[in-house]
């Protein structure tokens, strides 16, 4: 039999997956090998040369694979709460089941029949009793207005929960790819160059996190570098701002623009605040950080990153229209992320102590409060907080745009378990699906391979040792 050759992607084909990575999890070899595929036959030989060096690691090649999500969770929307409704109603509604609007509509019309309304779904006060339903010529029993009730009860819920976590799935895009989920596809494909370097610097920016005492490394690094020179004074440097609000992007920008910018910029600010003002905990221990039980740090981390990530670009769009002084009047805070209790124990035994950064949070009131005009907080208030705890104000980011880091090296990224370096993405997956390193109790059924896979070194990170009681 013939062997079945498959069509290569066009052009279209392959922005299209470009910037669909906007809203996912690539790594980013696999963006830069699509940057190569986009860009073919437009490349330098030194520009080739850089970004294979990337590319040769991607998961499309048959030496490399990744046991490693390529996408961010994605709320659960409301298909199988319509089905059970249409079943119940007997009746057939358009609906997005996606679309929170869409499907409080849906419930809205459904509950026509049995006189429910959004909002009223409070199973002792707003049902109707015998005789308003008689009145209102229903032919149901009790029984079966009540499931009814329930139903839409249900179906609103459940709206306002698709509603909320698509909210905040949308900031943690934010944080970690700034606005580039939102920019048009039509706009995307139209500047091959500018689209590269926002597909491949938004992919540097979401690596995740190592469990390591160590920085961060740079996402602007060598390939991005590559890419951004690429582009000239006819590139589409609205849609690269989106991704990177530093001086020599701003720069591009007219007044207008940086203005429009620093107002999205300040509108996630204030709203990812008003969501940690909901999120937080009273008991937590704003000195160290340390995530207690039951505390949810995962959504209050994401949300630090959306916040401190539009704190920064508000900064930036600030320096860039000389409008620092506003902060004379007002001047909000960074938000810490929670933090494990075993690194801070592993930071405590390599001599660490708490960093100044956070020293300087604990000193300022909560940006919320100072955001909403409950408490004042100015340069000066931060200025001060700073010298307490040993920091610069202006380098270290509290009172002015952080300075540009060097660039870094490409290297490729690790196969992680919970933050926890794997040597092997295969034995990555089976201690993922087993459990370990997520702080809960190791499968059962598993646990064995684990402990194989563990004392056979394919562990490559340093790791704390627990502290145990003396």
């Amino acid at each position: 039999m013939t062997k079945r050759r498959h069509r290569p992607a066009s052009r279209r084909e392959i922005m299209a997956e470009l910037h669909g990575s906007l809203d996912r999890r690539y790594r980013p070899e696999d963006v830069a090998d699509l940057v190569m595929q986009a860009l073919e036959g437009q490349l330098t030989r030194r520009e080739r040369v850089v970004l294979e060096r990337a590319a040769k690691h991607s998961s499309r090649g048959a030496a490399s694979f990744s046991s490693m999500s390529t996408d961010y969770a994605r709320p659960v929307g409301g298909t199988r709460q319509v089905a059970a409704a249409s079943r119940l109603f007997e009746r057939s509604v358009e609906v997005d089941p996606d679309d929170p609007e869409s499907l409080l509509e849906f419930a809205a019309r459904m509950g026509r029949s049995i006189r429910w309304t959004p909002g009223h779904s409070d199973f002792l006060a707003d049902r109707l009793n015998r005789q308003a339903r008689d009145a209102a010529g229903m032919e149901l029993s009790k029984r079966q207005y009540n499931r009814r009730f329930r139903m839409l009860r249900r179906l609103s819920a459940k709206a306002g929960t698709l509603a909320a976590e698509q909210g905040k799935r949308r900031l943690l895009m934010v944080g970690v790819t700034g606005f580039a989920a939102e920019v048009p596809f039509e706009r995307f494909a139209a500047d091959a160059d500018a689209a590269c370097f926002v597909a491949y610097y938004t992919a540097r920016r979401k690596l995740r996190r190592e469990f390591s005492l160590a920085g961060r490394d740079n996402p602007f690094d060598e390939i991005a570098s590559l890419l951004l020179d690429r582009c000239t004074s006819r590139s589409d440097w609205w849609m690269i701002a989106q991704v990177r609000t530093s001086p020599d992007v701003l720069e591009h920008l007219n007044e207008e623009e940086r203005g429009l910018l620093l107002g999205r910029w300040s509108s996630v600010m204030r709203h990812s605040a008003a969501m940690l003002r909901e999120r937080w905990w009273p008991d937590t221990d704003r000195e160290t950080m340390i995530v207690r039980r039951g505390h949810d740090s995962t959504t209050w981390n994401n949300l630090a990153v959306a916040y401190n990530a539009a704190r920064a670009g508000w900064l930036a769009c600030l320096a860039a229209l000389n409008a620092l002084e506003l902060l004379d009047a007002a001047c909000p805070g960074k938000v810490m992320r929670l933090m494990a209790a075993d690194l801070a124990a592993w930071h405590r035994a390599d001599g660490g102590d708490v960093d100044p950064n956070t020293k300087v949070w604990a000193g300022l009131p909560p940006p919320w409060e100072v955001l909403d005009g409950d408490v004042p907080c100015t340069r000066a208030d931060v200025e001060a907080a700073c010298r307490r705890a040993g920091l610069d104000p202006v380098s270290s980011g509290w009172t002015a745009p952080a300075p540009a880091r060097a660039t870094a090296v490409f290297r490729p990224t690790p196969e992680l378990v919970h933050g926890v370096t794997i040597a092997d993405p295969v034995w990555a997956a089976l201690l993922r699906r087993a459990g370990v390193f997520s702080g809960q109790h190791v499968k059962e059924e598993l646990a064995a391979d684990a402990r194989h896979g563990l004392r056979s070194g394919v562990v490559l990170s340093d790791l704390p040792v627990k502290e145990h009681p003396s």
